[in-house]
């Protein structure tokens, strides 16, 4: 056995190296650091073994196995499978669900969240069959009721342990029972679902935690949801995100939840609720959370389910990981809604042998699918002729190519391949679609074929106009219609300055519709770049024809240089094609040259080549192969070593951040080993566990600092005070006291008026209220005298209540409806003495950040004395001591004073004290930088 292994090693080593094998074989050497084995190359061992010792591998071969040592004890555990169960164990088997009740016709019209879709499917059929979900093991079956019955369990899990209202979940787990049952257990909780990848290879782990740690920052996620096996993983987010409190196995969540026959609180979520942040795959930048509402999905379900004629007749078979868009909302979310029977193959199982999607299409006579592009070419690639002899797929009538560009080659292949198993060309239906549109923009119409168009590359490139070609040849580049706007929905094509463009004229792609999403969690940049009126700009550009799209490439990637413009997927395309470049691991990118002002095309291809002769000659085809496609060769060829093409969790080229990493000279560091890249992430994660205790150390240093500056300070300007005769040198030395002890703190202040008052002219100056230190900056911004308007508890108080009074502080037991009449009085009696007066019209303050409603004594006085009412917002003193706490932090502070604000001639008092009122609140609203709890 050990030897029928090594020799498939040895071969297929030999096959892609070009170079004669090691002699030995280490067991313990690593498929892909020692041998250079990629995940496609160990998808090809295990095919080739698979075939060899007719067994059938588990599907979590692909990532468990990292050594020879591990292969053979795979190997060897299937065989002795095999014999105690059958010859050919299938993990597809259909089990008998033949009298299992169908559902209803019809659909949750009424339904306003999915929620209420779940509902009504459990209320309507409970033991009908929803999803049945393929493993390693028997396939596990899941009705509508289980469905909600799970669902509800990790919702009491849930709110047991605390979640808040609104609160993101993060849910990184694989294709399963327990994520179906962890997507609706957070909304019925009152979350909001983040999906995530899980790490799929150890090689991969550095990477995948610090593109995570992103997007959990991002979303504020409180909680993740994962899998025993992402422990590590999951230890090492936490470190990194700061909010992320708890990481939960979805087993102990349900475990651990209420008694048996308790239900959940169910959220109170209505159409315009978030109901999912997508985060995008992050090919053309940083990933970003696009905003779905319930309202947005529905509509874009509602409306792909009617172009389509989606119902309970039909059985949607995919292997679409449940974190992407089309997986999610489009396979799994549209099956439940139009009650479809819906078959879930892990993407594992798929990518280790293709043939298991189209075996499962073919044992569940499934009508509809779906897969990117670079699915259907692996299955055209990858599955044998042997394989494809028992299979018929004539029950399939739609499955879609969507998520990156279609490839008209591949749509032939693809079809040519399994015309004999059936499959009409009707059922190919290349579609175009966006997160930020829920999932689908344009469908074809049905039952018909695809639409190729051919168009001059040459006039393309010059002045983007998309001219029809009826011969194909090198001058041409062929475009996959995508069809029309799905109902409710309008596509358009806008040059740079955003006018609309004339048919078969190439630009910018925008759309609007029922399920265009609001923006981007928590990213005012990016939304803002996204939104256009009415319009979203998808960042992808295309022309129209016919009324149809045709996509050409993404608005970020295209190159332009010398005005002409260059597509870099037909580029790449034609490059994988060569042999000694690995396919798919191509990109072709724009560098800005100052020299000549215009833009440098750089290809990058990854090869195994390691001898220079070979190297030069391979860089020569590849120049060859440029200037076929485009006319001209590439300004520079540069070969790199494998997993340097850096790519997406879904396996889109990362063309922005390859060419960050090209220019940065960081490229090919990718392949580093993963032990290296392990104990890199295990000293990170220490240090970023000690940096919090670290900074509490620092902080409590810092404040214990201020306390002691605070009595060097305080005791002396205490005893002055008491000796200065008059109320206006008792606050300016204050004042000066004030902004010393801020000046030797380090903490800077700035101060600025909108329209400085009379100097001497009585006001009210209202303030809001967050910390205990707030008489203190407003005495440093203040030069000229005031007197503050206190709560009478701190006459009271030793030492503080006598400095106060030395201020002639105004008294006042807080704005009582008993007292009132009596503290307006008081505090309208100083007003009309001439002194101005300071009140925080908040009457308390709390740790709670916000802005509190506002008492109207204040602005009563101020009307009655016929003085000026100044609003003054404090920005930054909450965060250097906010309630409850009495270790100052240090900060930055703002003080920002507002123009004055004064009763109208012939106002009624009452009317003009709530007006003033109103208009200071809103105007310190403004410069807080808190949120409103008045309202």
């Amino acid at each position: 056995m050990t030897l029928l292994v090594e020799d498939a090693v040895r071969t297929l080593f030999e096959e892609l190296h070009r170079a004669p094998p090691p002699t030995v074989l280490d067991p313990q050497g690593r498929l892909d650091a020692d041998l250079g084995f990629d995940s496609l190359a160990r998808v090809e061992l295990l095919e080739r073994l698979q075939r060899a010792l007719n067994v059938e591998l588990p599907a979590s071969a692909l990532e468990s196995i990292d050594t020879i040592d591990d292969l053979v004890t795979t190997v060897r555990r299937a065989q002795w499978a095999a014999g105690e169960i059958s010859a050919h164990p299938s993990t597809l088997a259909a089990p008998a669900i033949a009298t299992a009740p169908e559902p209803p016709a019809g659909a949750p019209v009424e339904a306003a969240t999915l929620t209420d879709v779940l509902a009504w499917h459990a209320r309507q059929h409970p033991q009908s069959l929803h999803a049945i979900v393929l493993g390693e093991a028997e396939p596990v079956m899941l009705t509508y009721g289980g469905l909600l019955e799970g669902a509800e369990a990790v919702a009491s899990g849930l709110q047991l342990r605390g979640i808040s209202a609104g609160a993101t979940v993060a849910l990184m787990l694989p294709t399963s029972v327990e994520y179906l049952h962890s997507f609706f257990g957070v909304l019925l909780a009152g979350g909001i679902p983040v999906p995530l990848y899980p790490p799929s290879h150890r090689s991969q782990l550095e990477e995948h935690v610090q593109r995570h740690a992103e997007i959990l920052t991002n979303a504020g996620a409180e909680i993740l949801l994962t899998f025993p096996e992402a422990q590590p993983v999951a230890r090492r987010l936490r470190s990194r995100v700061h909010g992320l409190h708890q990481i939960l196995s979805v087993a102990a969540l349900m475990q651990r939840g209420p008694a048996r026959g308790s239900e959940p609180v169910l959220s109170a979520d209505s159409a315009d609720s978030i109901a999912l942040l997508q985060y995008t795959s992050g090919s053309t930048g940083s990933p970003k959370g696009v905003v779905l509402t319930h309202a947005h999905l529905l509509a874009n379900i509602r409306a792909m389910g009617r172009a389509i004629g989606a119902g309970p007749h039909d059985v949607f078979v995919s292997w679409l990981p449940l974190y992407h868009d089309m997986g999610l909302i489009g396979a799994w979310l549209g099956s439940l809604y139009f009650g479809c029977r819906l078959i879930l193959i892990p993407p594992t199982a798929f990518l280790a042998r293709p043939v298991r999607w189209l075996q499962a299409i073919h044992e569940y006579r499934a009508t509809l699918s779906a897969a990117p592009n670079f699915g259907y070419e692996l299955a055209a690639r990858r599955v044998e002729d042997e394989e494809l002899k028992s299979l018929d797929l004539s029950s399939l009538r739609v499955t879609f190519n969507g998520a990156e560009p279609v490839s008209p080659e591949t749509l032939k292949r693809f079809q040519q391949r399994l015309a004999h198993c059936g499959l009409r060309p009707q059922a190919m239906t290349p579609v175009y679609g966006l997160a930020e549109a829920g999932v689908g923009l344009t469908f074809p119409a049905a039952g018909r074929t695809p639409v190729v168009d051919h168009v001059d590359r040459a006039l393309l490139a010059r002045s983007r106009e998309a001219r029809e070609v009826t011969v194909t040849a090198s001058e041409t580049v062929s475009y996959v219609s995508c069809g029309r706007p799905l109902a409710g929905y309008k596509v358009r094509v806008v040059n740079e300055e955003g006018s609309e463009v004339a048919e078969r004229v190439e630009g910018n792609l925008q759309f609007t519709g029922p399920s265009a999403t609001s923006g981007y969690y928590r990213n005012t940049a990016a939304t803002a770049s996204l939104l256009c009126g009415e319009w979203r700009n998808t960042g992808d550009r295309g022309y129209l024809a016919g009324g149809e799209l045709y996509v050409t490439g993404r608005a970020k990637d295209i190159i332009i240089r010398r005005g002409q413009h260059i597509y870099p997927e037909g580029i790449e395309r034609a490059i994988g094609e060569i042999e000694g470049v690995r396919r798919g691991c191509v990109a072709a990118l724009g560098t800005q040259e100052a020299e000549s002002g215009t833009e440098r095309l750089i290809i990058l291809a990854e090869t195994r080549e390691t001898d220079p002769a070979r190297r030069r000659e391979l860089e020569q085809r590849i120049t060859e192969r440029v200037n076929a496609v485009i006319g001209e060769p590439a300004d520079e060829v540069v070969l790199v070593e494998p997993h340097s093409v850096l790519k997406t969790s879904s396996g889109k080229l990362r063309r922005a951040a390859t060419r960050q990493a090209f220019l940065e000279g960081s490229l090919g560091h990718g392949a580093r080993r993963p032990a290296l890249g392990l104990l890199r992430l295990e000293m990170e994660s220490a240090v970023r566990a000690g940096r919090p205790l670290l900074d509490g150390a620092l902080r409590v240093a810092f404040g214990l600092y201020c306390c002691a500056v605070l009595v060097i300070f305080a005791v002396p300007v205490i005893v002055l005070t008491t000796l200065l005769r008059g109320p206006g040198e008792a606050w300016r030395l204050n004042h000066g006291a004030a902004r010393w002890m801020l000046r030797f703190l380090r903490i800077p202040m700035t101060v600025s008026w909108e329209i400085p008052p009379d100097k001497g002219a009585p006001h009210v100056i209202v303030a809001n209220h967050a910390s205990y230190s707030d008489g203190i900056v407003i005495a440093a911004a203040l030069a000229e005298p005031h007197r503050f308007v206190a709560k009478a508890e701190l006459a009271r108080t030793p030492m503080l209540g006598h400095h106060l009074r030395q201020l002639r502080t105004v008294f006042i037991e807080r704005f009582t409806a008993q007292q009132s009449v009596v503290e307006v009085g008081r505090v309208r009696d100083a007003l009309s003495g001439g002194d101005s007066v300071i009140v925080f019209p908040e009457g308390t303050f709390t740790a709670t950040t916000g802005l509190r409603p506002f008492h109207l004594g204040a602005f009563q006085a101020a009307v009655a004395a016929g003085v000026p009412v100044i609003p003054l917002a404090l920005s930054g003193t909450r965060s250097l001591l906010h309630g409850g706490r009495w270790l100052p932090r240090r900060t930055q502070l703002r003080v920002t004073l507002g123009a004055p604000l004064a009763a109208r001639e012939g106002e009624e008092p009452f009317a003009a004290a709530v007006r003033l009122r109103d208009a200071a609140h809103a105007d310190i609203l403004r410069h807080c930088g808190e949120p409103d709890l008045a309202s």
